[in-house]
């Protein structure tokens, strides 16, 4: 955990002149058992979708944690980009929204594709609760406190004939596949939507509709990554 990331919960009934704040939960356990931190003691924090700073441990023993703190510091900029993600295996699901969150995608699509399993969209660990917590953790450990927009496609021919036309408005839209013909564009500085595949990349069907919505195709090389690898390797080779 790199910044504290505070809930507007967690500031009682008037956030906006807050200053103060006790915490009871596994943030608490963290400042205690993991940073080892003790009363006067500085931490870095944030509250989620707002301001970043830093906060004063002014009490902690083994049931709570008091803080004073104070924000005055935007956290990173988002790269301007969306993720068109096909749906991963739910057990790899975490840690690739986590990486995601933490190398500043400003929007998650998770989309439906013919080697999606349909059971994946069932699944518990890609419920609400399991993918918000993903994206908390990535936010602490990038200093961040902005969420991703996060939003679901589970109907892959409606979203790409219907919404993705719209979406790619003002955006340059990028198609990895492993078997394109070029490589990929350098350093990205304009709106980007960038679509990254399931394991073995798009079927060619779906491949020819996202060239038809205007999206360009592009391939890293002969190699055939995971999708866990893909995503950061595609973030920090084109944005970073």
């Amino acid at each position: 955990m790199n910044l504290l990331l505070l809930q507007p919960d967690d500031l009682g009934k008037h956030p906006d002149n807050a200053h103060h704040v006790t915490l009871h939960d596994e943030r608490a356990k963290h400042i205690r058992d993991v940073l080892r931190a003790t009363r006067g003691d500085t931490l870095k924090v944030g509250l989620l979708n707002g301001l970043t700073g830093s906060a004063e441990i002014t009490a902690i023993n083994d049931a709570n944690v008091s803080l004073e703190f104070t924000l005055d510091t935007p956290p990173p900029a988002k790269l301007a980009l969306t993720l068109l993600l096909a749906l991963p295996r739910p057990k790899m699901a975490k840690r690739i929204i986590r990486a995601a969150t933490e190398l500043g995608a400003a929007e998650i699509i998770l989309l439906n594709s013919y080697r999606v399993e349909k059971s994946y969209w069932q699944s518990p660990l890609l419920n609400d609760k399991a993918l918000l917590k993903a994206m908390l953790e990535g936010l602490e450990q990038a200093g961040d406190t902005v969420l991703p927009r996060l939003h679901r496609a589970i109907r892959f021919k409606p979203f790409v004939e219907d919404e993705l036309p719209s979406l790619l408005a003002n955006k340059i839209g990028l198609l990895a596949h492993p078997y394109a013909d070029q490589g990929p564009p350098q350093s990205i500085k304009q709106e980007c939507l960038l679509a990254i595949g399931p394991e073995g990349g798009f079927i060619p069907y779906e491949c020819e509709k996202f060239i038809a919505a205007g999206m360009q195709s592009f391939s890293l090389g002969p190699r055939i990554l995971k999708t866990e690898t893909a995503v950061s390797t595609l973030i920090g080779r084109l944005f970073l």
